[in-house]
C-alpha cells in the first residue's frame, strides 16, 4: 500500500519565527498591551491557534479577536519576506513525493498557507492543505488529520504518518490512529515530545527517510 505523509508547517518545514514574533509585537504595540513576557514565551505557544496563543499570553479574552485581527493584517504584509524553508525541507519533500502521497496539516489558515507554499515553490507537492478554517477543532484534536485523509479518500491506517515538531502534532496523530514522528528542528522540546512518541529525529529529512524504510 502506498504510504501517506502529513506534514506540519511551522517548525517542521518552514521557519516563520521572525514573522510570528514581529506580528505579535506589532499587535501588542497597536493595541497598547503592556506585554511583560519574552520572545521565548511567544515561541513556546507556536502551534496553537492565534486566539489560544493570545489567551496564554494573558490578553483579556474579550479583546483577543482584536489582537488576532491586528496580527493577521501585519502577517499578510510580512509572511513571505520573513519566512524560509528549514534546512533539508525541500530535500525531504522531494524524497517523500517519490514514494508517498503528501498533505499539510497546520493551524495557519489556508488563506495564508497556500500563497506561502506557492511563494516557496512547494505547493505542487501536496494533495491537500488543512488549515484552521477547515476544521472546528484544531490540533491536538484528531479532526484536522481525519479531514486531510477524507480529502485524500483515505482512512487512518498503518501506512499514514504525521511529521511535526510539537506535542500538538504528535497527540493529534495518536488521537487519529496514525503513526507520528517528532522533529527537533522546531519549537517542541525533546523532554516533552518523548512523552508522546518514541520516534524523534533531527528534522523532516530524517523523518522521511525513516518512513521510506518503514515496513508495515
Amino acid at each position: 500500500m502506498t504510504k501517506t505523509i502529513l506534514f506540519d508547517l511551522d517548525g517542521t518545514l518552514i521557519d516563520s519565527t521572525d514573522a510570528i514574533l514581529e506580528c505579535f509585537r506589532h499587535s501588542f504595540k497597536e493595541l497598547n498591551f503592556d506585554f511583560q513576557g519574552s520572545d521565548e514565551d511567544i515561541k513556546n505557544e507556536i502551534g496553537y491557534p492565534l486566539d489560544i496563543m493570545y489567551a496564554n499570553l494573558f490578553v483579556d479574552k474579550e479583546l483577543i479577536w482584536n489582537f488576532v485581527d491586528s496580527y493577521k493584517k501585519e502577517y499578510r504584509k510580512v509572511s513571505q519576506t520573513k519566512t524560509s524553508l528549514l534546512p533539508n525541507a525541500i530535500e525531504s519533500i522531494i524524497l517523500a513525493s517519490k514514494f508517498a502521497r503528501l498533505g499539510i496539516v497546520t493551524t495557519k489558515t489556508t488563506k495564508f498557507t497556500i500563497p506561502l507554499l506557492e511563494h516557496l515553490g512547494i505547493m505542487k507537492y501536496f494533495e491537500t492543505i488543512i488549515g484552521r478554517q477547515e476544521v472546528k477543532n484544531p490540533k491536538p484534536h484528531s479532526e484536522p488529520i481525519l479531514k486531510a485523509l477524507e480529502n485524500m479518500k483515505l482512512k487512518p491506517n498503518k501506512n499514514v504518518f504525521m511529521i511535526g515538531d510539537t506535542k500538538l502534532d504528535i497527540i493529534a496523530a495518536n488521537n487519529s490512529g496514525i503513526n507520528a514522528i517528532a522533529v527537533l528542528c522546531g519549537y517542541g522540546k525533546e523532554k516533552e515530545l518523548i512523552n508522546f512518541t518514541d520516534n524523534i529525529v533531527t528534522d523532516s529529512l530524517e523523518a522521511v527517510k525513516m518512513i521510506k524504510n518503514y515496513q508495515s
